[in-house]
């Protein structure tokens, strides 16, 4: 199993199809949310994924500060179904982070997250910035990481 963090330029093709593929198998079609999936926002992301059998198994978008917020931010955070609960996110998250905080060198970190994961987002230091709201019919919170 290998981790690999790429900017938009550096995926291959083949790369983004699997990445894009398995996003929309899950926000999309598992989480029966229909919107534009593909935001505009990759070309200016990091891609953080990790691939098990030449297959993705995880994947998040890190998003430096000013794409999505005023601070840099994670998202498109999944984990393939068959994987889940297995520590995986945890450790998918933890490098999100990591690779912000001393990569990018960005201590503030804003996500929005199902408000059914808010306290798995805290044990990592993300704390609710905003009240429950719908989007897309799934309840979320946005939370922030700060120094």
């Amino acid at each position: 199993m290998t981790w690999c963090i790429k900017s938009f330029q550096e995926l291959t093709n083949d790369e983004l199809y699997e990445i894009l593929q398995v996003r929309t198998a899950i926000f999309v079609v598992e989480q029966k949310c229909a919107y534009l999936e593909v935001d505009g926002k990759d070309k200016l992301a990091y891609h953080l994924f990790k691939k098990e059998n030449e297959k993705i198994i995880a994947y998040l978008r890190v998003l430096p500060k000013g794409i999505s917020y005023r601070e840099a931010s994670l998202g498109r955070i999944i984990v393939k179904q068959a994987q889940r609960g297995t520590g995986l996110g945890r450790e998918l998250v933890a490098r999100g982070i990591d690779f912000l905080e001393n990569e990018l060198h960005e201590k503030t970190i804003k996500i929005q997250a199902q408000s059914r994961l808010q306290t798995f987002y805290e044990s990592f230091g993300f704390r609710p910035i905003s009240d429950i709201y719908s989007d897309e019919g799934l309840p979320h919170v946005d939370m922030l990481k700060t120094p």
